[in-house]
């Protein structure tokens, strides 16, 4: 906080004295410095994962293994591509509200529906992002912004997956019912999150995957892929749901699938 900052909302009208300008500036910074802490505290625990959980239906968000593989060439590169599916698991639906904090953007807060009806409402790191997909595939639509990651490592001899040589472009995911992939009593017969938002100028949006449901991508869709152009030998071609952990569920340790591929890739029965 500024002198200058200070004297507008102090009603002295003249110059600061300095001893009373020193003053003030160190009753600022004192200020500040107690407060740092207390922002800092103010992160939230995941609630999924302590003692309030079981009182909550919370979400679990997974990933199917690659799949419908094939290689593309494009602008001089090698796209391998691929279907991905991400499935909601838990004992309840993964629900987010986002709203706008910028142009093309909103920050979120999820929801997580109480055993006993209500839900409690969380901020999280997570942000939507209004993205273009290609007229093709529809044009805009707000997605969740690093809901997922394609990424491909050298796997060893014994079978050991070595560093990430190469990562896929696409980011962004919708969260929406597209596919009953695992109906059960808790998995709601129709679509409760249908398609998502395309109106870029709305100033909040709900998106979601309802339990037993899954947002399945196909593998020619925009920036499904990873470039393999120049590689040889064997590799892990492994998808990861929310890998940056900026929502909550009740199991981080499921966000991962993996299939091993050889390159130059050949379809057909992968001998690595």
């Amino acid at each position: 906080m500024t002198p200058a900052r200070l004297a507008s909302i102090a009603p002295f009208a003249g110059p600061w004295p300095p001893k009373c300008r020193d003053a003030m500036l160190v009753a600022a910074v004192a200020i500040l410095a107690c407060a740092a802490p207390a922002a800092a505290a103010a992160a939230v625990a995941n609630p999924c994962e302590g003692p309030e959980a079981r009182e909550l239906r919370c979400p679990n968000l997974r990933i199917g293994r690659p799949a419908e593989l094939y290689v593309s060439h494009y602008g001089g590169k090698a796209l391998l591509r691929a279907t991905s599916d991400v499935k909601s698991r838990g004992t309840g639906p993964m629900e987010l509200r986002g709203h706008r904090d910028g142009w093309h953007r909103m920050r979120v807060v999820q929801r997580i529906h109480r055993k006993g009806g209500g839900r409690l409402s969380l901020r999280t790191g997570a942000t939507l992002r209004f993205t273009y997909v290609g007229a093709y595939f529809g044009g805009g639509y707000w997605k969740v912004h690093q809901l997922a990651r394609f990424e491909l490592r050298r796997v060893g001899p014994k079978g050991n997956a070595g560093p990430v040589v190469r990562t896929g472009p696409k980011l962004n995911y919708c969260l929406r019912d597209l596919e009953r992939t695992r109906p059960g009593r808790r998995s709601p017969r129709v679509r409760h999150y249908p398609g998502c938002d395309q109106d870029p100028y709305t100033d909040a949006v709900t998106l979601g995957t309802s339990v037993g449901w899954s947002d399945i991508y196909p593998a020619d869709y925009d920036k499904q892929w990873i470039d393999v152009g120049g590689l040889r030998g064997c590799f892990a071609f492994t998808m990861t749901v929310d890998p940056k952990h900026l929502l909550y569920e009740s199991n981080e340790a499921d966000n991962s699938a993996r299939r091993l591929v050889r390159l130059p890739y050949r379809s057909g029965p992968q001998h690595c």
